[in-house]
Formats: structure tokens, sequence, C-alpha cells
């Protein structure tokens, strides 16, 4: 009697996994069909950013998401990732973007977060890359790892944020091979 209970234990355990995982399979399927983000819930400040005029031009002061920018607006910006993978831009770093009166744009970093650095494992995730450091992930931008030449399975430093639950990282550097 025992035994057959343990069995039905086991059947109801197998079920729920596979349960989850087919959940999980569904929900990445349907948030990647309707490009959703979830990653970018993380709690950035924009407490003391501005956004005014210049002459003919635009000023909008933003913090960077890892891969996009949060304006003052709570609007989302793009950055170009050549800019941000050079730059070494961190999440929560603050930048200025000045949009001149013939639509050029122009980027500048004010302010740089204090950065930890990591040593970690280049690794990739479907369409994302990632570096792998004391049992966290770091989603990279694809930019850097081309900037880099970075392959597969080579040993990185990454730069995160300090102190913070950080979900991006900027590469630094790739280690050489042994």
């Amino acid at each position: 009697m025992t035994k057959k209970r343990i069995a039905a234990i086991r059947d109801f355990i197998d079920t729920a996994e596979k349960s989850l995982k087919n959940a999980k399979k569904l929900l990445g399927e349907i948030l990647s069909e309707e490009n959703i983000d979830l990653s970018s819930n993380i709690d950035l400040d924009t407490k003391g950013l501005s956004k005014y005029e210049s002459g003919e031009s635009k000023i909008i002061e933003w913090v960077f998401t890892g891969e996009d920018m949060l304006g003052v607006d709570n609007n989302k910006y793009l950055v170009p990732v050549n800019y941000a993978s050079k730059s070494k831009l961190v999440q929560w770093d603050r930048m200025k973007l000045t949009i001149d009166g013939s639509g050029k744009m122009l980027y500048k970093q004010i302010k740089q977060i204090d950065r930890d650095t990591k040593v970690g494992l280049l690794t990739q995730d479907k369409w994302k890359y990632q570096v792998v450091s004391d049992g966290a992930s770091y989603d990279v931008l694809t930019a850097a790892v081309t900037h880099f030449k970075a392959e597969i399975g080579d040993t990185v430093t990454v730069l995160i944020p300090a102190g913070k639950d950080a979900t991006f990282g900027a590469i630094e550097a790739v280690m050489p091979k042994e």
C-alpha cells in the first residue's frame, strides 16, 4: 500500500513539473510574440533628472536600463548599441541626450554609478548573450560581444552596478585563452 501511495505522489510531482515546464514555454512564446520584456522590472530611479530646451536643442536626461534609456518623462528611448558597448554603460548610469534643431543626437554620460567587476563565462540563451558569474547571469549587448570579438565559452570580465540587483552587465574585457 505504501509503495502505491509513493508511486502516486511521484506521478503527481512528474505531472506538476511537466505542467510548469509547458506553462513556462507557453509564457515565453507569448512574451516573445508580443515583444514583452519582463526583465526590466528593476527599480530605476529617475529622480533628479531634467528635460529642457536650450536654443533649438531639446535635452533629455535619462538613466540607462541595460538596453535602452529611461527618460525623466518615463518614456524609453533607444540608445545606439555601439555607443553603449564601447562606453561600457552600466545600468543606473545617468546620461544626457541632446537633440539639435536638425535632429542630430548627441549622447553624453553625466554620472557613472559605482561599479563592481565580475569574472564569468560568456553563454548564449536563445538570442541573448549572457555572462554567468557567481551563480548569477547578466545579459550583455550583442554589440559588446562582437566589439570584443568574444566567443561562447570565453572568460570575460563584466561591469555591474555596485550594490544593485542587476540584470545587465557591460563587457569590460575578454580574458586571454591559455
